[in-house]
């Protein structure tokens, strides 16, 4: 039988382990928590009539991305990773057609990725938030301008939608989630507590973002959920390891380049194409597992949820 004094010994160095990996002190400087003020509105849905330069600029994202057939890696802080184990998207519409070509992650990069993830932390958490918003809002701005063609044409051919159906999810969507989002984190800090003598005591409040690392786990159906669940934690400074669906794999990878074109750092957010129980074995019994961010099927979120019930003991 097990003592309660043993029971807090465990418990008291698995607190040291985790103070350990903190990136970030408990003092801040009050500059850390400044956001620069800024308002939101919907993202326009255009209306690719005919001739307009909207549908002019699909029509060639279509031609291009129908007639080939992309190599999508794994990607790990940065680093592209292949493997034996090769998978296809096609068109929902056209099953001859293929896509994308892209690996399924082993159990031993899984782990790779949760480690890189939580080494690329440190540096992310130090990032003030008004720098994270800031990116945010550009990769926005470019998502709405030079990429949104690619992004509708992405989404049409691999998940079967029509312009209008894509012009909501990849483009507007997407773009509302990133926009808004960064709007409510920066409304938050507004918020910071009562110091009675700030010359004397000055009381300050900073979101931190949680213990370990979050698996987003994204559906094949809308575009816009999958970029929202594996980036917007990275707002409040949270590392992912996203997990795209097989069947959406081509206009996820694309947002994944859209980002780090726009000079993400590497490591953040961990690009890893993978079997389902493969990774969900790995992650969810990991003990920097924070949260499991998940939009799918009862089945699988039913899973996912027993897993980390089961493995409560080792967070």
């Amino acid at each position: 039988m097990i003592s309660a004094t043993q029971v807090l010994k465990t418990d008291l160095v698995k607190a040291a382990a985790k103070i350990g990996k903190r990136a970030i002190s408990s003092v801040v400087p009050k500059t850390d928590l400044e956001v620069t003020d800024f308002k939101v509105v919907n993202e326009p849905i255009l209306g690719y009539m005919p001739g307009s330069s909207e549908r002019v600029a699909l029509e060639a994202s279509l031609a291009k991305y129908s007639g080939e057939c992309e190599d999508i890696p794994i990607i790990i802080g940065g680093k592209e990773y292949r493997t034996d184990n090769v998978q296809y998207q096609v068109m929902p519409h056209d099953h001859s057609k293929k896509i994308a070509k892209f690996y399924w992650a082993t159990p031993e990069l899984v782990h790779k990725g949760i480690t890189t993830a939580m080494a690329a932390k440190a540096d992310w958490e130090r990032v003030p938030i008004d720098e994270k918003i800031q990116m945010f809002l550009r990769v926005s701005d470019q998502m709405a301008d030079i990429y949104r063609a690619d992004l509708n044409a992405t989404t049409m051919l691999g998940q079967a939608k029509t312009m209008v159906q894509a012009e909501i999810d990849s483009a507007c969507e997407l773009i509302d989630f990133f926009r808004f989002n960064c709007f409510f984190a920066k409304e938050l800090m507004k918020y910071q507590p009562i110091s009675e003598d700030p010359s004397t005591t000055l009381n300050l409040l900073r979101y931190r973002a949680l213990e370990g690392f979050i698996a987003s786990v994204t559906p094949f159906n809308f575009t816009a959920i999958a970029g929202n669940l594996a980036y917007t934690p990275c707002v409040m400074g949270n590392v992912t390891l996203w997990k795209p669906s097989d069947t959406a794999i081509l206009s996820n990878y694309l947002i994944y380049k859209i980002f780090r074109d726009a000079g993400f750092p590497d490591g953040v957010v961990n690009f890893l194409p993978s079997d389902g129980p493969v990774f969900g074995k790995t992650v969810t019994a990991h003990q920097d597992l924070a949260a499991v961010n998940f939009t799918g099927s009862v089945p699988t979120f039913q899973w996912l949820w027993k897993a980390v019930g089961e493995n409560l003991q080792n967070f």
